[in-house]
């Protein structure tokens, strides 16, 4: 009877543990997020409440994986020019999106919440499909 439960009690450890439930991010790079407001105008007068909290992701090939939730938050990768290359809403209970194949160089990767613009910089390559490696490596 002991031992029943004693294996009961470390299937649950288990199962309740992320490791079994959270993505591979091994090789993944964080993703360092400033914040500003998309309408200045708005934030101006008295702060009524804390700080917004930055969201929690990180990178990998073309994988971004969500350490905090974005739900309903519009992503936007912004290129070099200026222009946005690439807009989603985020779904709900997103852990990880795929971004699009043909998406090759330096991005201002935006995240908007209400009036916050949470903002940072990645980097995305073409790889090689056989080895894994970017190409003119």
């Amino acid at each position: 009877m002991k031992k029943l439960f004693l294996t009961l009690g470390f299937i649950m450890a288990l199962s309740l543990s992320g490791h079994s439930q959270v993505p591979s991010q091994q090789n993944s790079v964080p993703v360092c997020l400033q914040v500003k407001p998309v309408e200045p105008d708005l934030t101006k007068g008295p702060i009524r409440r804390s700080p917004a909290m930055a969201p929690s992701l990180s990178l990998e090939d073309h994988t971004l994986f969500f350490n905090t939730s974005c739900d309903g938050c519009v992503l936007q990768l912004v290129n070099e020019d200026g222009d946005v290359e690439y807009d989603i809403i985020i779904p709900e209970d997103t852990e990880t999106l795929s971004l699009p194949l043909y998406l090759e160089g330096e991005y201002e990767l935006q995240i908007i919440r209400g009036n916050y613009c949470f903002y940072g910089y990645i980097v995305t390559m073409f790889a090689d499909e056989n080895t894994k490696q970017p190409i003119g490596d």
